[in-house]
């Protein structure tokens, strides 16, 4: 799973940029991916266009990956209504889920083994207040949807006529409001989909083997918002928590002396190099990849180098605050 932060300020200047070949991130990124050399990769902030042109563009670059798909995110579409209550209408914040244009900061997939495309399923759509136990704000929108980005489940087909379901959600983060909390009940319920999937309490069920690859935009011991749904997923009985890390999260930690000092979780586990001001969030754990309990997880990590001297250290700084999180899982009979 990895958040790349490509997303640019108007549609079709990713694919631009993308194309010109000059662009020192988009070069890092595609550098962080191509060493990752995933069998399969969720990119999240990556913007969606309706033929994925974009997305097109950018995989064949790396060579690796033949197989591209992704849903439209609600990021960007409007609503058509003041959202945010400040009398004006279709801006970033009364979109579906706050975006510039249609198809900002989308989710994507790459993927080395073909998708089987006609049995993904896009929960995107789900109305938030209509959620089962939603902590939606009593004004919320009839028209309102939960999910800030998407929620999809979508199916690999593997060797030996295996599959391997992807479920992936990137959520709003849980501040940028008022005392109402709107984007913090948001956020929770974003996890808490997936709790109702795996509990078979929504028309879609979660199928195994899966993995859980998403943007939780939540820390599940440090920094703010509402832990409760965040935290039953990564206790849940079908789910494994591998606790991806790296040596060089632990090396940043220690270099900062800000807000990085006062938390209180494993510092090794952090997937984000946000700013360590005082009144800044500090390096968290925001970036998920859980497997299914049916799956041996056979290994795990944060690309994330100790050695800040190093190229592909280099790169992963200028490609992203974010760190791409992996696993090496095994199917049965493997």
């Amino acid at each position: 799973m990895y958040h790349t932060e490509l997303s640019r300020d108007g549609p079709g200047l990713l694919l631009r940029d993308i194309e010109k070949g000059e662009d020192r991130q988009i070069l890092a990124s595609l550098r962080v991916v191509e060493h990752a050399d995933a069998d399969a990769v969720v990119l999240a902030d990556f913007d969606y266009d309706a033929n994925l042109v974009a997305l097109n563009a950018y995989a064949d670059r790396l060579d690796i990956y033949p197989y591209r798909f992704a849903f439209p995110p609600n990021r960007g579409v409007q609503s058509g209504l003041d959202t945010d209550n400040d009398g004006r209408l279709g801006e970033p914040e009364d979109a579906q889920g706050y975006g510039r244009f249609a198809g900002d900061g989308g989710l994507a997939i790459l993927s080395k083994w073909p998708i089987k495309t006609a049995d993904a399923h896009d929960l995107s759509h789900l109305i938030w207040r209509d959620f089962p136990g939603s902590l939606a704000p009593e004004n919320t929108s009839a028209f309102q949807r939960l999910s800030t980005t998407g929620h999809w489940i979508v199916p690999l087909e593997m060797p030996q006529n295996q599959t391997l379901n992807l479920m992936v959600w990137h959520a709003t983060p849980p501040v940028f409001d008022g005392p109402e909390d709107q984007n913090g009940k948001r956020n929770h319920d974003e996890a808490a989909v997936w709790l109702k999937v795996l509990n078979g309490e929504l028309p879609v069920t979660s199928k195994s083997p899966f993995v859980l690859a998403g943007i939780s935009n939540l820390d599940p011991i440090d920094g703010d918002g509402r832990g409760n749904a965040l935290s039953a997923l990564l206790n849940h009985t079908l789910v494994t928590d591998p606790r991806p890390q790296s040596l060089g999260a632990i090396s940043a930690t220690k270099s900062d002396q800000g807000v990085n000092t006062t938390h209180e979780g494993d510092p090794a586990l952090d997937t984000v190099d946000w700013a360590d001001a005082p009144d800044r969030p500090g390096n968290l754990r925001v970036t998920l990849a859980l497997a299914s309990s049916d799956l041996q997880v056979r290994d795990s990590g944060v690309l994330w180098p100790a050695d800040a001297t190093r190229s592909l250290s280099r790169d992963v700084r200028t490609a992203s605050r974010h760190r791409l999180v992996w696993l090496d899982v095994c199917l049965q009979g493997c």
